[in-house]
């Protein structure tokens, strides 16, 4: 019988070394990550959407109904919604990380991953070989994710700012029918 110089034990816990081709060109995270920010903006796109239309819709029925207060309360709403859509994507993402176990404790993955969809990058990049590219993926999705979001703010902006200076007109007790003719 010919001896391999290793215990059972060990052969059990013993690691298959990856591909270095794979490793260093980093394709896991090039392929997990695609998908998972493919996910992210539909997610991101479908919350956006919602969002804005039920907005919209609000403002218009409330500016018609001359409840312009209403009008500032939606809008606040709205932005708050969109801000726990940005804070779902990244528990998205930190669960991505801790499912595959690219970071071991659940808090720190997703740190990181806010760390990296803000872009502020605050948090070494503790990723193993493989899945360095793995961050500024996050990163990238969260620049689509962010500017998208600052489009639709904007057109937001505009039914608010109508609202907004309608009560300050009010304010200056100016006639009805001057407050009425502003667009």
């Amino acid at each position: 019988m010919v001896s391999t110089g290793l215990n059972p034990l060990d052969i059990e816990t013993m690691q298959i070394p990856a591909n270095p081709l794979v490793v260093q060109l980093d394709i896991p995270a090039y392929t997990y990550g695609i998908a998972i920010l493919m996910l992210v903006m539909v997610l991101h796109g479908v919350c956006l959407l919602q969002i804005a239309k039920r907005y919209e819709v609000k403002a218009y029925l409330y500016l018609a109904e001359k409840k312009y207060t209403a009008v500032t309360t939606v809008f606040y709403l709205s932005i708050f919604l969109l801000l726990i859509t940005h804070l779902f994507e990244i528990l998205i993402w930190g669960l991505f990380i801790y499912s595959f176990g690219l970071i071991a404790h659940w808090s720190q993955s997703v740190l990181f991953s806010g760390s990296a969809y803000t872009a502020i990058g605050f948090m070494d990049d503790t990723l193993p070989e493989g899945w360095r590219m793995l961050a500024v993926i996050i990163a990238f999705s969260g620049l689509f994710s962010f500017a998208w979001t600052a489009s639709v703010m904007i057109s937001m902006t505009k039914s608010f700012r109508k609202a907004y200076t309608r009560i300050h007109m009010h304010k200056l007790n100016l006639p009805q029918e001057i407050i009425d003719r502003f667009e």
